[in-house]
Order: C-alpha cells, then sequence, then structure tokens
C-alpha cells in the first residue's frame, strides 16, 4: 500500500491512545461535549454539580481569547451552590500532573460559520486540550497546519467555545508528526512547529512512537501544565522543543539530587532565553533553594533579557540598574533576579555593601550564567564561587570554550567544562541539530576577493597580504561600500530583510561610515561603537566603560587607533547626529542612559527595518536576535566561538522568504570558518551547514524546470489541467521553482541567463500560479471540500516592493505618452503582466483596467494621471462602501469608523463592532456567520482601496 487512508491512521491512533490509558469515549457534537465536560468535571473535584452549578462554571470559562482561556485554565473557577456557598473548581491539577482524568475522541462536529468535523481530540478532564489533525501518508505536513487555521477561523469559537481551550495542536501524515502551540492565528507560523526527539536529538517523526512518548497521558500533561509557557508581552502560548525540555529537565534533576554544576550546550540561535527561563521559573517554586540569580555580562544583555523573562511572566523579575538595587533585592523577597556580572562582583566585593550581602553565604543560591563562553573566566567568577558558599552553577552556551580556543589568564587555560565541574555538557544541541530540525537556517558564505596581487608578488605569504596598510587601503575600503550599494538589495530581497557590517576597529568604522555617506544610495546606515575615554582625557565620558564595554569576539587585543584630530567621541556624536536627523530622536553621549537609548533605539530599528545596514566594531555580534536581520558583511578576521556568533546574527527562522543567512566576507576566512565548524559540530558537517553552490541551484532550477514542464508543457495548457490532481501538481512543482529561484537571486553572479527558463517565461507562469490560487481562495470561501483547499501558496516569494501602485501610474504615464498603437499595446500587456503577476496589485486589477478604459483617454497631461487616479479611487471607495452597506443592511457612517479603526490598530474588528454597524440586530444564531462575513468583506476592502495606494 502506497499511502495509508486517512481514517485508518485515525483509528489506529484511538486504538494506541486506548492502550496508553486514555478512555475512549464517543462524542458527537457540543451538546455531548458539553454532557462529558459535566461529568469529568464532577470525577476530578469529586463533587456533584447542579445545572446551575454547571451553568455559572461555563458562563465563566467561556470569555476572552485563546490566552486568556489558557489563563482561566490554570486558575481555580468560582461559583455558588445552590445553598448560597462560594466554592471553587480546578479545571486541571498542575502539581500532580499524572492525577487528571484523560479521554480520547474522534470526529467530533462543531458549526460555526460552517460545519466542521475534527479527526481525534484529547480530553484532559473533559476540556478540549489537545487537537490531532492527520492527513494520509505522501501530503505535506503543512496541509494539515492549514487545515486547522481554517477550522480556527470557521468553528473552534463556537458554542462555548470549549475548542479555544485546545493548549497544544499535532499534525501528522503518519510518517511525519509535529506538534505547536494554540495561538491566535496571525500570530501562528508553520516554522513554529517542533518535531519531538530523544534525549541525544534523535528525531521522534513516525506516528505511532510519537504517541507512545509524547501522547502518553502523564507526558502530555505535564507538557501543558509545566512547558506551555504564557508569552504575556506578544499574549501567545508558547511551547518548549524537545531539547530544550530535556536541558530543564537535566538542571531541575541536578538541584534535587545533588550539588554539582552543570552547562548546556545549545546553539546560537535556538531558544536559550525560554530554555533558560522556564528553568529557573521552576527552581524557584522548590522550597530548597533560597533564590535564583540569572547572570549576564552586559548592560544590553541584562536589558533585553530582563525585557523577555518579563514577558513570559509579567513581574517575574526586576532588573537592576545599580550595585544598591541588586543588594536590595538580594537582602529582600524577590527569589529571581536578573543581574550583571559585573553589579554583582561590586555587591560581593566592596566593603560597604557586604553587611547586608552577610545573610546570603550559606543560603542555597542557584546561579545562571547566560552566554558562558564570555566572560565567565576570570577573577570575577572565583570570587563568586568563594563567597557563595552554597551556590550551584549553571551556564548556558551556544559555543563552549575547548582547548583550541581558550585563552589564559592567571588561572591559566581553562574550557567551558572546567568552569562548571569537569563534566561534559548536561544536555547538547549543535548547530548541525538545529539546521536539520529547521530551527536555524543555513549560511551562504561568499569570499569576494578585495585586492589583485601583482605579478612581481605572487610569492608574497599570504599573512603579509592581511597587513593593515593593504587592508585599510582607501581604495579597498572604497571597492567594499560600492559593492555593499550595489548589491545590498540582492541580498536583502529588495530591503526585506536588514545586514549588520563588522569591521576590524573603530578607526576602519568611521572610514566606512563616511564612506557611505558621500555616496548616493538610498541604504539608511547607522553604527554604534565603544570609545575609549582616555584617549585625550579621562574625565570627558562621565560613565564607566564596564557598562557598555566591547567584548573581543576572539580574546583577542585589537591595537587601539591614533587620532591627530578628531577624539572618537566627537565623531561617534556626530554619526548620532545624523541618526537623530533622520530618525526624530535626541541621543547623545552626554551620559550613560542617553548612549544606552541609543542603543537600544538602533536595536527596535533594526529589527522593525528601519535600519538598513548596522556598522559596529564588535557591539551587537553576540546576544542580538533578530528574526528581520539575514545578512553580515565581514571585514574583520574572526574565528571559533566569535565567527560563529557572528555569523548566527543570520540565520534566525523567520518566514519562506529567508531561506538562508548570508554572510559575504571581503577577508579570506574559509580556514577560520571549517576551523570553527569542526570545533562545534565536526568537519564532515560542513554540507550540513553551509548552502550548495550557485552552480547547484542553476541545475536544481533546471532540473525542476523539467518538472514542470511535463505537468504543463506551455503556459497556456495550464488551463487545460484535467482535475485537481493536476493543478496540485502544478501548483506543487512552480512553487519549487519560486524556492530555489529566491535562493539563487541572492547570489551575486546570478543571471537568468544561466537557467533553462527565461524571466518572461517563468513570470507567465507565475500569473497561471496565482489565477489558480485565486480560484482556491474563492472555493475555499464556498468550504468546497478540495484537495488544494489547504495547500500553501508561499505567496510572500512573489511580492516585489518595487512593484506598487505608484510604478504603475509611471508606466501609465510612459503608456499615454507614447506615439505609436504597436508600442502602446505593448506596453499595456506590460502593465496587465505586472498586475497579474503581484499578489498586492492583483485585488486591483479590475480597478485598473477600468482606469485604463473609461479615465486614461480622457487625460490630456500625463503628469495629472496621479492626481486623477486617487480621485477615481475615492469615487470608487465611496461607492463600495454604500455597496456594501446596502448589501449587509449597515449604517455607512459607522462602517466607515470600523474601518478607520482597523486601519489605525492593524487589529480585525471585535465582533461586538461589526453587530454595531448593523441597522438590524441579528438573531443569536446568525450573529456569528453574519459577522464573520462582513469581517472578511471589510478585510478585501481595504486590501483592495486602502493598501498600498499611496503614489507618493
Amino acid at each position: 500500500m502506497t499511502s495509508q487512508p486517512e481514517q485508518i491512521l485515525e483509528n489506529n491512533l484511538v486504538n494506541q491512545l486506548v492502550q496508553l490509558g486514555y478512555e475512549k469515549v464517543v462524542i458527537k457534537d457540543e451538546a455531548d461535549l458539553l454532557i462529558n465536560l459535566k461529568s469529568q468535571l464532577e470525577k476530578h473535584n469529586k463533587i456533584t454539580l447542579s445545572d446551575t452549578d454547571f451553568k455559572q462554571i461555563l458562563n465563566y470559562i467561556n470569555k476572552g481569547s485563546i490566552f486568556q482561556r489558557a489563563k482561566i485554565l490554570r486558575d481555580r473557577v468560582p461559583f455558588t451552590n445552590d445553598k448560597g456557598e462560594n466554592k471553587t473548581i480546578e479545571l486541571i491539577n498542575q502539581l500532580h500532573w499524572c492525577k487528571n482524568e484523560f479521554q480520547v475522541t474522534q470526529q467530533v462536529t462543531m458549526e460555526g460559520m460552517y460545519k466542521n468535523r475534527y479527526d481525534v481530540t484529547i480530553l484532559i478532564n473533559g476540556l478540549p486540550l489537545v487537537q490531532i489533525e492527520l492527513k494520509r501518508r505522501g501530503l505535506e505536513l503543512k496541509e494539515a497546519f492549514n487545515q486547522i487555521n481554517r477550522y480556527e477561523r470557521h468553528s473552534f469559537g463556537a458554542g462555548a467555545g470549549l475548542f479555544q481551550f485546545v493548549q497544544l495542536f499535532v499534525i501528522s501524515n503518519g510518517v511525519n508528526t509535529k506538534y505547536y502551540a494554540n495561538s491566535p492565528i496571525k500570530a501562528r507560523s508553520f516554522k513554529q512547529t517542533f518535531y519531538w526527539s530523544d534525549t541525544k536529538n534523535k528525531l521522534v517523526t513516525q506516528l505511532s512512537k510519537f504517541a507512545d512518548i509524547f501522547l502518553e497521558p502523564c507526558h502530555i500533561s505535564k507538557m501543558i501544565t509545566r512547558y506551555v509557557v504564557q508569552n504575556e508581552s506578544a499574549k501567545v502560548l508558547m511551547v518548549l522543543r524537545p531539547y530544550q525540555y530535556f536541558a530543564v529537565e537535566s538542571i531541575i534533576e541536578r538541584v534535587k539530587n545533588t550539588t554539582k554544576n552543570g552547562f548546556i550546550w545549545h546553539t546560537t540561535g535556538s531558544g536559550k532565553t525560554l530554555t533558560s527561563f522556564k528553568a529557573s521559573q521552576i527552581l524557584t517554586n522548590m522550597p530548597k533553594v533560597y533564590k535564583v540569580i540569572f547572570v549576564v555580562d552586559r548592560k544590553d544583555l541584562d536589558y533585553q533579557t530582563t525585557k523577555e523573562f518579563n514577558s513570559f511572566s509579567k513581574g517575574s523579575i526586576d532588573g537592576t540598574n545599580n550595585t544598591k538595587a541588586l543588594v536590595k533585592q538580594l537582602a529582600g523577597d524577590n527569589k529571581l533576579i536578573v543581574t550583571t556580572i559585573q553589579k554583582l562582583n561590586t555587591a560581593i566585593s566592596k566593603a560597604k555593601y557586604l553587611n547586608q550581602m552577610e545573610v546570603l553565604k550559606d543560603k542555597r543560591v542557584v546561579f545562571i550564567f547566560d552566554e558562558c563562553h564570555r566572560s565567565q573566566f576570570g577573577k570575577t567568577h572565583e570570587d563568586i564561587k568563594k563567597f557563595f558558599e552554597k551556590s550551584q552553577m549553571f551556564g548556558f552556551t551556544g559555543t563552549p570554550i575547548f582547548e583550541p580556543n581558550a585563552g589564559t589568564n592567571e588561572f591559566g587555560k581553562r574550557t567551558t567544562a572546567m568552569l562548571f565541574g569537569g563534566e561534559k555538557a548536561l544536555h547538547k544541541y549543535i548547530i548541525t541539530d538545529a539546521i536539520r530540525d529547521e530551527n536555524v537556517l543555513k549560511f551562504s558564505i561568499e569570499y569576494i576577493n578585495t585586492f589583485k596581487k601583482k605579478e612581481h608578488i605572487l610569492d608574497i605569504d599570504v599573512e603579509a597580504i592581511d597587513e593593515k596598510e593593504v587592508m585599510e587601503a582607501p581604495e579597498r575600503l572604497d571597492a567594499i561600500t560600492e559593492y555593499i550599494i550595489a548589491n545590498h538589495n540582492r541580498k536583502t530581497h529588495s530591503k526585506e530583510f536588514t545586514a549588520i557590517m563588522c569591521v576590524s576597529n573603530v578607526e576602519t568604522l568611521i572610514k566606512y561610515y563616511q564612506l557611505f555617506k558621500a555616496k548616493d544610495h538610498n541604504l539608511k546606515v547607522v553604527t554604534i561603537f565603544s570609545y575609549q575615554a582616555n584617549e585625550e582625557d579621562k574625565d570627558t565620558l562621565g560613565f564607566t566603560t564596564s557598562d557598555f564595554d566591547e567584548v573581543d569576539l576572539n580574546e583577542i587585543a585589537e591595537p587601539k587607533p591614533t587620532y591627530n584630530s578628531k577624539h572618537t567621541r566627537e565623531h561617534l556624536d556626530s554619526f548620532i547626529a545624523d541618526y537623530n536627523k533622520t530618525f526624530g530622536t535626541n541621543y547623545s553621549t552626554k551620559d550613560t542612559q542617553s548612549y544606552y537609548n541609543y542603543y537600544n533605539d538602533i536595536a527596535k530599528r533594526v529589527k522593525h527595518k528601519q535600519v538598513d545596514i548596522l556598522l559596529v566594531v564588535n557591539m551587537f555580534l553576540t546576544g542580538f536576535d533578530s528574526k528581520t536581520l539575514n545578512t553580515i558583511y565581514v571585514d574583520k578576521n574572526l574565528k571559533y566561538h566569535g565567527l560563529i556568533q557572528a555569523f548566527s546574527r543570520t540565520n534566525r527562522i523567520l518566514n519562506e522568504l529567508k531561506s538562508q543567512g548570508n554572510v559575504v566576507c571581503f577577508r579570506n576566512l574559509k580556514q577560520h570558518t571549517d576551523n570553527a565548524i569542526a570545533l562545534f559540530s565536526n568537519i564532515e558537517s560542513k554540507d550540513e551547514i553551509i548552502i550548495e553552490p550557485y552552480e547547484d541551484y542553476v541545475k536544481k532550477m533546471n532540473d525542476t524546470f523539467i518538472q514542470l514542464l511535463q505537468i504543463a508543457p506551455t503556459v497556456d495548457s495550464v488551463h487545460d489541467l484535467k482535475d485537481e490532481e493536476d493543478e496540485l501538481a502544478f501548483a506543487k512543482a512552480f512553487r519549487e521553482l519560486m524556492r530555489t529561484l529566491n535562493v539563487l537571486k541572492t547570489f551575486t553572479e546570478f543571471t537568468f541567463d544561466d537557467l533553462s527558463i527565461n524571466e518572461q517565461t517563468f513570470e507567465d507562469y507565475k500569473t497561471q500560479y496565482l489565477d489558480l490560487r485565486d480560484k482556491v481562495k474563492r472555493e475555499n470561501a464556498k468550504e468546497k471540500v478540495s484537495i488544494l483547499n489547504d495547500i500553501d501558496f508561499e505567496l510572500e516569494l512573489i511580492h516585489r516592493d518595487e512593484i506598487n501602485v505608484a510604478y504603475i501610474l509611471k508606466l501609465l504615464a510612459n503608456l499615454k505618452n507614447s506615439v505609436s498603437a504597436d508600442e502602446q499595446e505593448k506596453q499595456l500587456k506590460n502593465i496587465m503582466d505586472i498586475v497579474a503577476g503581484d499578489t498586492k496589485l492583483r485585488s486591483k486589477r479590475e480597478l485598473i483596467e477600468k482606469f485604463i478604459n473609461e479615465h486614461l483617454p480622457v487625460i490630456e497631461d500625463s503628469e495629472d494621471i496621479p492626481d486623477e487616479f486617487v480621485q477615481f479611487m475615492t469615487t470608487e471607495k465611496l461607492e463600495a462602501i454604500k455597496s456594501l452597506s446596502q448589501e449587509e443592511g449597515l449604517d455607512s457612517d459607522k462602517l466607515e469608523k470600523v474601518i478607520g479603526d482597523y486601519m489605525f490598530t492593524e487589529k480585525i474588528p471585535l465582533r461586538d463592532d461589526i453587530i454595531g454597524t448593523m441597522n438590524t440586530r441579528p438573531s443569536l444564531k446568525e450573529r456569528k456567520t453574519k459577522a464573520e462575513r462582513i469581517t472578511n468583506k471589510i478585510l478585501e476592502f481595504v486590501e483592495t482601496f486602502i493598501s498600498g495606494i499611496m503614489t507618493e
């Protein structure tokens, strides 16, 4: 049998869950679900509930978002019994997670906007907390993911909204199985679905094995009660990945049973902050632990970690701004504290604090060191160990210190293992594991030769070529700047992503900044660096460099530059003035706080794509996470942990468009790269970490095009595909073509001339692909059953920022000014092809055609086209609002207000707001369906008449 029918897969899973200890229960619809919930809550709480009691409980829990219901799940639910007594019940036992009631059912039917039937549901104490959706073998897992999203829109919120209590989703096609946390659809991404694994990171993908381990009643309940994290700032649920789970468990077990230290080796980008938070949170609940102190080694990380910890648990920690505040917290009731190693050192070494600190000397204090590859190797670490006599220390690092990359200090050559007890890592998850699991991206590394050897120096020693004079020659720096300006769009997909550039020293950074400033381009280049107070006057700085000391990633002291005129601080203030002018801010180096605020503002703007290139020496090369950063330009000698840390700024998972992290080296770091890969994984893993060369992707593109031609030999033949199976095959083949082209376009040498398919043919097939997608969208709206319903068309691979309404209006001006009929016809076809081939413009296709046919002929001056188009769109927009109001019986003024609020907040209108626009309030039964239909029409209206209409 080549593929297992979905029903057999489902029945086998249910039978297996029964063997694991679940009670099988038949639940056809919500009525059955509610009857079962009442009986299970009674059983779990050892109580009898009257119908009035149960109605109160239902009313209490049927409110709020997925996030709010997750909170309700973990609280006790109040009600007043028939005797007037105030009582509460428990929805789930969080402390003893095995002591809950476990049931499994299948094919529950829920009717909301449409009627849906769900595959397998796991009930805990009667609440549906795990939903499992299955596809037959051979189908993409993403289709099950998209199916769940459809159910979320159409029926999960129906009735008493019990399916909004789902904490975890499981999707499987039998061969591959993944899990993920429930969150609002806007916050969901297939990139945030995870495989389970064993402690050695061996994946458990087959459904029956996954069920035995992950869906075992005690384990699934433990995952829900202990390892689902509520992110307060984003109002979403997060669930730990397997390696995070095993790391936390290993720390908890060590603290429970020993006083030994240990370290966790989890590769950069794997989510160490969430892991360390969860470990810290659980440790604070252990009676034997007096305090948990999370230690970072720089103020910027202190800020970032405090913010992230508080997002996981609001107010869980109070970041310490100074040593006095730290000492107060250490002596007070705070069980969880985040601080820098510098402030902690001051607290235990300064006489004025010792009286308050004395009480901690013999207490069980657990330290967790973040990024322990950096600064926990000197005297400070030894002093902390000596002061806190009963301390237990754990370190997290993505790049441990081994013999080859170990520095030497007064304690000799020391490795991470030596520092944390002399043992191997408590848990290890290296870069090859993360790439295989699709938790981080591979790297694309290009080495750009920046100078040519003259014939008479062909025998020159390679090391001599790297001399400062050659590497900092003005001609070389100028050529690199020109290269970046010419290729930045290519590397970042037309500035859809941002970049960082690291250079060898501040002097060179200043030269690069000035070069960028002097040249003609549209890139926003900003910079930040530390400066030495003693270049001219020790007292001019106003703050200690320990707050913002640059971390030398390779522990190699770089020669300090000499300055004949301006102090580096003057240069930095000049560059900050440029920044202030660009962004309307008011930062400077006048005091610590302003400089620190400048740092944080840069971090935010890089993450929000308001900065194109951030120019640094060492800052931001470790500890800075930005999913929207995909490129690093390197003109600096890096090696070992410094190289991996810097490169890893680029490879955070985001979306389909971000297919790899781009590393552009202007120095020959190939051997250093090989050495780093060998140290932190093994040299045989190189092909797993670095993407294939350009030629391989050209071959892949050409092979994929051949497969496409076998399905649709010509562009027009797409219309003749005989059934949905053929349409699906075409969609998948063209999607693979897009994915490969997406990578190819980032190579400097890319040209369509190397491919079997030319650019026009690709665009023509793309139009057919988008037509198919529109057809599926229409069928989805009718809830027609189709194998194409849940395919992901990955539209982010298509839209190009430079193609917008303003661009089309320029082409219309050219069309208006064309003299010959042939030229006009050619230009008109080009315009309509562009509109048809762009995801954002397709919604405006009919309007643009109407404008061309009815208005363009009567416009005399082509310069009037933008104003005429705005007037045309305004008229059409008002007409569309009028039509929508009449069709749905809405108050047009109230409708306009709802649309305006949506445009301002970008939050989808609430159901009550939609109902408030209706002239006649619908019945309770009709309310949800009608509100969702009107909401969809509002979103379509905004997409058509407002999004992307700005012509300037």
